[in-house]
């Protein structure tokens, strides 16, 4: 047996999830799971109130302009509930799409009745701050801008900063979906003015799915009362509630809350936003340049490379499959995710989770070698994904 025919989870066995989240996570935060909690007791409100002043220390808001308020259930409960509370029913929304993620939120806008006007990038083009002013000059109707701050279909990293300038230059209002950002990628309120952004518990703070966060101006929180198109996704009455009785609305997931207090201390004690990011850029580093030698191809040219997921070209080689190159990885202890690219196939590995350079380097061993065992000679793309990939360059 070779060294990377089983690369288990240290002290689990099991194998390492290179996705977007949910990822692999601590011991220590698996543990956090084992005891049960009274959603009603005055330790577990403790609990929410802590959770709530952590996160809001990862925002970098200077002068206390926000607050956090979670919601039960995945990330897009979150969306939904953000574009529900704080867009008017006679609200328009501008929604830049680069990949699943956007498209999802313009779904979500219409779904809602709201006004929806989509700037639609394809599989993988960045929107641009020029884009976003030409649209918001071109419809004085548009009041708020969704903005998808990394697309993991793709894994590109979207250029929020010129998108909020454009924004705020317009006099319109900014959401952001950072649901596979936030925690690794900087997004200082302080610089990036928006009303509200959306995270999940199982993205780069390491926890496991359950609950989503909204985190937003209180004087939007404040004056969203009554606005929300849902009973269970109503941000204000979430926030209000949770100040008045320290209490979730409905049945809170109090284990996941209580993983995710211990996955937001061992955030804090690797260096925050700062810390984990370098981690998760390290990973992707070494893990990029590895399957560079093996000479598999990147989507995207460097400057657009999220340190979340990367998104890799199949090989043109006929012996390739890809349903055979997953198991033999999940075989080998990693577990990679399917591509969603339409124009040319694909698969994505993830950056993020309990991971290293070293469990990297052992991916990209295990990618070798699986190569090795399907018989594939190359690792090149077809010419077809190569010119696509240029597009993007230009």
């Amino acid at each position: 047996m070779s060294d990377t025919a089983k690369t288990p989870h240290p002290r689990l066995g099991e194998p390492f999830l290179l996705t977007p989240g949910p990822l692999t996570t601590s011991y220590e935060v698996k543990q956090a799971m084992l005891r049960d909690w009274g959603s009603w007791d005055d330790e577990f409100r403790a609990m929410t109130v802590d959770l709530r002043k952590r996160l809001l220390a990862l925002t970098g808001d200077s002068k206390g302009l926000l607050d956090c308020v979670p919601i039960q259930g995945s990330g897009t409960f979150a969306v939904e509930a953000m574009l529900g509370t704080f867009v008017p029913k006679d609200g328009h929304v501008l929604v830049l799409a680069n990949g699943a993620y956007g498209k999802r939120g313009a779904e979500t806008v219409t779904r809602i009745g709201r006004g929806l006007t989509l700037i639609d990038k394809g599989d993988y083009m960045p929107p641009r701050g020029d884009e976003v002013a030409a649209a918001l000059a071109a419809d004085p109707s548009i009041t708020h801008v969704l903005a998808i701050h990394c697309e993991t279909s793709s894994g590109i990293l979207n250029p929020v900063q010129e998108i909020a300038d454009a924004t705020h230059a317009a006099g319109r209002i900014l959401l952001i979906d950072s649901m596979s950002a936030f925690g690794a990628v900087e997004l200082n309120y302080d610089d990036v003015k928006y009303l509200a952004m959306v995270s999940s518990a199982n993205k780069c703070i390491e926890g496991v799915p359950g609950f989503g966060f909204v985190i937003a101006r209180k004087t939007a929180l404040e004056a969203a009362k009554g606005n929300c198109h849902s009973l269970s996704l109503d941000m204000y009455e979430q926030w209000a509630t949770m100040n008045k009785t320290g209490q979730w609305r409905f049945t809170p997931p109090t284990h996941v809350v209580a993983a995710f207090l211990v996955a937001l201390k061992a955030h804090e004690a690797e260096g925050g936003v700062t810390g984990r990011g370098a981690r998760y850029t390290k990973n992707r580093d070494v893990m990029v340049a590895g399957m560079r030698e093996l000479g598999f191809e990147t989507l995207l040219q460097d400057r657009w490379l999220s340190p979340i997921i990367v998104t890799f070209f199949c090989p043109a080689d006929d012996k390739f499959d890809f349903s055979q190159f997953y198991d033999l990885m999940k075989a080998k202890g990693f577990i990679i995710y399917p591509g969603k690219l339409t124009i040319v196939d694909s698969f994505r590995i993830g950056c993020i989770g309990q991971m290293d350079e070293h469990i990297m380097r052992r991916v990209v061993a295990a990618a070798k070698e699986t190569l090795a065992d399907m018989g594939v000679a190359s690792a090149a793309p077809p010419e077809i994904a190569l010119i696509e990939r240029a597009k993007l360059a230009a």
